[in-house]
């Protein structure tokens, strides 16, 4: 016989108390009908909250779904009679459906690396959140009983998440002591543990930075099953968290808001300034430096939101990191390419991350396309903020032979192309008074790489490098700067062709960090360029080689 189900939400109780009260207007014979219908309506809308919600939540993963079921059904009592456990643990401990894609949104929505679990139970929690995080991401999850950490551990092995857990047994205060110790931070903090020493976590994980700037602390059942604001209450747990909740509202270096979801959500975020008392009784230059320019930290300073940027050659290798790279950051991106499918490809994948983006086909070796370019991205967007004249050719031959054809070709689209695209773009830029021209240049600016033989690209991408540097300087006074990025032997598919292949071998032995570039080394140095960081660099040949020039 299964036990009857106990309330244990401000749901579930106000559920059950309509429930009574329905049953005893019901056994009366003088209730009014209105009444009735009045209490009929707040009980449909009362019972029917939690199941909408389970309903319309995504779905749990399998690994979630087993460890749930198992948790529900195992018996929990008799553990505790074997002795396996030093508390008879109540299977509505569990975190549950709802609550478990609560956590994993709150994972991706904070970007969250590193998380710490105090008291994790079963580890639907723990795994619930280790499915949202990275692939590099870790949790730390704390459970005073070993036997949960048994019992969690076969169902982590069967989720391609559960690597990313570390369970720690014993008690948490001497956790969070050695994660402290150890000089540990964590992106988010969940605490669903003994309800009379969440202020004591709460203080520790503060006073020892084990969170980091601007992180999250998520604290479980915070409006236990309402005992925390009703006036009447005697019950030790819910006069805890009603002084743990007080605290946390009053206290200064948090912002805090509760979530009436299931039995309370605590979401509580680290401020990014000390409050104003301690600066004034420490010394604390409150500058820039502190603060950060125009409040933001260097991060935030980073991200392109609301900017408008188009990537020249974007239709593969490094223009397709580059466009990737600006709409990951935040900014619109035009994708340009003289072959129409890759551009429109490549504009596919950035709307499918949920990034603006359009494909322009352009030859940017003819003036007129240039300025259709630049027309068409205004007359959408309405500015350009981020100019990336990335597109060029290279055409490999002795110096003895190369032809003037071959020449004025790899001039056309390397530097008069590059020279128009700026130019086009510029005049965009020096009326909004600002812009970021970021061009492509080459190591082959500086030294002459070998054994290929490509004196017209040489040239050309020198010739880069110097029209970046006069640019810089003319127009920086009017907001606009003007920097290049030299990249060295990157790992294309071309590089890879039969008649490359047998010089790879050869340019690794130049290399000094043994391998060839990825086009993904170069993304955060076009973000840098084109955010608000590098306002104080201009005329810049930002080289990412390897240390390939070096030797």
């Amino acid at each position: 016989m299964l036990a009857e189900k106990v309330p244990d939400t401000p749901v579930e109780v106000l559920v059950d108390l309509l429930t009574k009260a329905k049953e005893i207007a019901t056994a009366s014979s003088n209730v009014p009908k209105e009444l009735m219908s009045h209490l009929q309506k707040a009980l449909d809308i009362a019972s029917g909250l939690d199941d909408y919600l389970e309903k319309m939540t995504t779905q749990e993963s399998e690994p979630l779904a087993e460890l749930y079921k198992k948790t529900i059904s195992h018996d929990w009592d008799q553990v505790h009679k074997e002795g396996k456990t030093m508390f008879r643990l109540p299977k509505e401990c569990i975190t549950g459906h709802i609550e478990g894609q609560t956590l994993k949104m709150l994972i991706h929505m904070s970007q969250s690396k590193r998380v710490l679990e105090i008291g994790m139970f079963t580890g639907y929690g723990a795994l619930s959140m280790a499915e949202g995080l990275p692939e590099d991401g870790c949790v730390t999850a704390c459970e005073l009983e070993p036997y949960l950490k048994e019992f969690a551990q076969s169902f982590f092995d069967k989720s391609p998440h559960g690597k990313k857990i570390t369970v720690k047994t014993g008690p948490a205060m001497d956790t969070l002591k050695e994660l402290a110790a150890a000089g540990e931070q964590f992106d988010m903090v969940f605490i669903d543990a003994d309800k009379t020493n969440y202020i004591n976590y709460y203080n520790f994980i503060l006073d020892n930075n084990l969170l980091r700037l601007q992180g999250v602390i998520c604290v479980d059942n915070s409006l236990f099953k309402a005992k925390v604001y009703l006036k009447d209450t005697a019950d030790n747990n819910g006069l805890a968290l009603r002084e743990f909740n007080q605290f946390v509202s009053s206290d200064p270096r948090v912002e805090q808001v509760i979530i009436p979801l299931r039995d309370g959500i605590s979401l509580i975020r680290r401020v990014s300034v000390a409050p104003e008392y301690s600066m004034t009784q420490s010394k604390i230059t409150d500058d820039e430096v502190f603060r950060g320019v125009k409040g933001r930290p260097i991060l935030d300073r980073m991200r392109l939101d609301g900017k408008v940027a188009y990537v020249t050659g974007a239709g593969q290798g490094i223009g397709r990191a580059f466009a990737h790279a600006l709409g990951e950051a935040g900014a619109k991106v035009a994708v340009v390419d003289l072959d129409q499918d890759k551009a429109e490809a490549v504009a596919k994948e950035l709307f499918l991350k949920g990034i603006s983006s359009v494909s322009i086909t352009a030859d940017i070796s003819k003036s007129d396309d240039v300025q259709r370019m630049i027309d068409n991205i205004v007359s959408k967007w309405g500015a350009i903020h981020i100019a990336c004249n990335n597109a060029g050719i290279n055409m490999n031959s002795a110096s003895e032979d190369t032809s003037l054809e071959e020449w004025d070709q790899t001039f056309n689209v390397n530097l008069r192309g590059t020279f128009m695209c700026c130019q086009a773009a510029g005049r965009v830029m020096l009326k909004q008074g600002y812009g970021k021209i970021i061009n492509t240049a080459s190591m082959a600016s500086l030294i002459v790489p070998h054994p290929q033989k490509q004196l017209s690209y040489n040239t050309s991408k020198a010739g880069v490098v110097k029209l970046t540097q006069t640019l810089g300087t003319e127009w920086v006074d009017r907001g606009v700067r003007v920097n290049c990025i030299s990249p060295g032997i990157v790992d294309t598919p071309l590089i890879h062709s039969e008649s490359l292949r047998p010089l790879v071998q050869r340019w690794l032995s130049d290399i000094p960090a043994g391998r060839l570039a990825q086009v993904t080394d170069l993304q955060a140095a076009v973000v840098y360029l084109a955010s608000d960081a590098s306002d104080y660099m201009t005329g810049h040949n930002l080289v990412i080689e390897g240390g390939q020039s070096l030797w």
